[in-house]
């Protein structure tokens, strides 16, 4: 009967399979390919391959591999395509030698498969086994395709971006290592796919799998990736402004399996980023800017302001955060009628249970933006983010007794400039017509009828925290759709800074009050200074300014309010986060009910980092980099710390430079050795005691 068939080795062939699956960047041994797409497999043989041989390729995954629950896949050459979608093929038979196709289905489990080779009675178990098989927006049956190849290399390749913060006036990109294809980030994916917990079954859909890694980066329920913490004391962990990438966090929850402390929500958005691109879901961080933190899911916002004109934080219920970041990944909604596909919000920052644990959506854009809130996931809690509106109360004391009226509605002023990075161009791309309409626009009002019928309207009466136990101004219930009185007088507030806003320097802030129709007005003015994180939490009122002034017809007057350097420095060595600075402003005209409130919030404004280095290098020789900051500012800087890394390049290092006075110039230096070939990019930031939000970046192209 001759020698029994016996497997001598398999060579996986991975340099052509990865090049062909988009896979090459990953930093793994095993061979990685995407699903619904070939790939070959050499197998060398004891002898040649007969027409009676038996041959069956086994692709198992999880605990107990089983053919009824699809999660053990046999594929034998030559015999009729197997059930399970899989296909394989033998391409060629020569000699000793066998290479084969494999198609694994468009539906197939993604996650770490095993293969063993059956010949007859042997089983040939490969010494390097694992196959790790991922979504694939290149391939049209997938459910992620996406068909624009740009759009593939920014969502899915890139492993490098920005996050956008700051505040709606004043939009900043920070620089941000996804690095999905950094060594252990494929691991850390595959291990919080086991502990997902989700059906193998169910690590087919996008949705699922989005889903369950929303509640898996934060830490909440499940010890997940990230430990959130917004309390401005971060001394037993990192504090979420030093991070300036993924990898180190990823890395190091898949060594200690414990929460990486600590997060914020660009540290968890920028996580997430990573682990959809890593597991080839198309996906990209977004920033909302004023986003409205609505606990009662009402579409409204409270602001109690204090006759001064200053926030105050103890008794609202909600806030509206400077900024907030989420995701946005891309998908087919197969579980939802026709019109739902493409981008769905997702979000890791842990701040509403949903169905028990943290976790948000997916939820179709296409649903927020037309007021679709019945549709899952959490489309009613993504819908008040970006469309709440809101009101502004006084605090005012009479006769002992604290008493709130309303001064003013804002419609427009929450869910603004929402940004995400543009395809392949390091610029800011502003896509908030794909979560609302214009304001203000038919089409608007008809999403925000149609939300306001499935989302409980309150009437306009305060809930403060303590509001049940004070007595209340006479107020009416309204209707949802405010309309604001015409003006009597023209009246406009605008706030301005008049000159550059330097920590160390005196912060010179003007309010303008204008009035634009015939007549002599009286307007009692109080307008405040405070600083604020980026939640809305008030850090420290710093001063203040109550004028009255008369202005006759269309006139207009400036009135300064003046900081003093010593008034806020103090506070900015004793917060641990970035903090913001909040300018609030009130008028009233005497005669008359109008009233009238103006906000802004505005950044502190950083002498730069130069990054000195080649504008191009070679493959696996070394150049050097240098960091170069002068402290042009008038106060010492404490404990600054230099943080560099660039993927690909070098790894993620600190450089203490300890305590830094005005004038003096720092300069660090490392030693790269590029290890990819392609535009690279190196990123540094610089933290102290005082500030937190220095970045540079600089890109460098590697070639052979």
């Amino acid at each position: 009967p001759g020698i029994d068939l016996e497997v001598t080795g398999i060579d996986f062939l991975k340099s052509q399979n990865s090049h062909l699956h988009h896979t090459d960047a990953y930093h793994m041994e095993s061979l990685v390919v995407r699903r619904g797409q070939a790939f070959q497999l050499q197998l060398s043989f004891n002898r040649e391959l007969k027409a009676a041989d038996k041959l069956v390729l086994c692709f198992g995954i999880g605990k107990r591999p089983m053919k009824i629950r699809w999660t053990l896949i046999s594929l034998n050459p030559r015999r009729e395509q197997d059930l399970s979608e899989w296909q394989i093929s033998i391409i060629k038979n020569s000699g000793k030698e066998c290479l084969l196709s494999v198609i694994s289905s468009p539906r197939a489990t993604v996650g770490r498969y095993t293969l063993n080779v059956k010949t007859g009675t042997n089983i040939y178990k490969p010494k390097n086994n694992a196959v790790y098989l991922l979504f694939n927006p290149w391939c049209e049956a997938d459910v992620v395709f996406l068909a624009d190849e740009a759009q593939r290399k920014e969502y899915v390749l890139n492993d490098t971006g920005y996050i956008y913060v700051g505040s709606a006036y004043n939009i900043y990109g920070r620089p941000w290592n996804f690095g999905q294809f950094e060594e252990f980030v494929l691991d850390a994916c595959m291990y919080l796919l086991d502990k997902s917990k989700l059906k193998l079954s169910n690590r087919t859909d996008p949705v699922f799998v989005s889903r369950a890694m929303s509640a898996l980066v934060n830490a909440n329920d499940d010890r997940g990736v990230l430990l959130g913490n917004w309390s401005g004391n971060y001394s037993n962990g990192t504090s979420p402004t030093d991070w300036i990438g993924s990898v180190s966090i990823l890395q190091k929850y898949y060594k200690t399996k414990k929460p990486v402390c600590y997060g914020q929500c660009w540290v968890f958005s920028g996580v997430l980023t990573t682990v959809m691109r890593c597991l080839g879901i198309p996906s990209r961080s977004v920033t909302n800017f004023s986003s409205a933190h609505d606990t009662e899911e009402n579409l409204r916002v409270d602001i109690y302001l204090n006759e001064l004109g200053e926030k105050l934080n103890s008794i609202s219920l909600d806030s509206i955060w400077n900024f907030h970041v989420w995701n946005d990944v891309w998908m087919k909604r197969m579980d939802l009628p026709a019109g739902f596909d493409g981008w769905q919000a997702i979000d890791s920052t842990p701040q509403e249970l949903s169905q028990g644990i943290f976790q948000c959506g997916p939820c179709p854009l296409k649903a927020i933006r037309d007021g679709d809130v019945y549709l899952p996931f959490d489309s009613k809690f993504l819908y008040a983010e970006v469309n709440a509106d809101k009101v502004y109360w006084v605090v005012k004391n009479v006769n002992g007794k604290d008493k709130y009226i309303r001064i003013s509605t804002e419609t427009q002023g929450i869910g603004m400039n929402i940004s995400t990075k543009a395809v392949g161009q390091n610029k800011r791309e502003d896509i908030t017509a794909q979560y609302k309409y214009p304001e203000g626009s038919r089409e608007e009002r008809k999403a925000m009828q149609k939300a306001s019928s499935f989302i409980r309207p309150s009437g306009m009466v305060p809930r403060a925290r303590f509001a049940s136990t004070l007595p209340m101004g006479h107020m009416a219930s309204e209707p949802r759709v405010l309309h604001e009185a015409v003006s009597k007088t023209g009246l406009q507030l605008e706030i301005t800074n008049t000159e550059a806003l330097y920590p160390g320097n005196p912060l010179e802030l003007a309010i303008t009050v204008k009035t634009s129709t015939p007549g002599s007005w009286t307007i009692n003015l109080a307008s405040s200074c405070q600083l604020q994180s980026y939640t809305g939490k008030v850090e420290a009122s710093l001063g203040y300014v109550k004028e009255t002034i008369k202005l006759e017809g269309k006139s207009e007057m400036q009135v300064p309010l003046k900081i003093a350097a010593d008034e806020y420095m103090k506070t900015l060595a004793l917060v641990e986060d970035e903090v913001f600075i909040l300018i609030t402003a009130i008028a009233e005209v005497q005669g008359t009910d109008e009233k009238l409130t103006k906000e802004t919030t505005m950044s502190f404004e950083y002498p730069p980092i130069t990054v000195q280095m080649p504008e191009t290098a070679k493959l696996n020789k070394d150049f050097s980099c240098a960091f170069i900051f002068k402290n042009k500012l008038n106060v010492p800087l404490d404990n600054c710390k230099l943080l560099v890394e660039g993927l690909g390049i070098f790894k993620k290092s600190v450089f203490d430079e300890g305590h830094v006075k005005p004038g003096r110039i720092i300069k660090s230096e490392i030693i790269c050795t590029p290890t990819r070939l392609g535009e690279k990019k190196i990123i540094a930031k610089l933290i102290s005691t005082q500030i937190k939000g220095i970045s540079a970046e600089k890109a460098v192209t590697i070639t052979e």
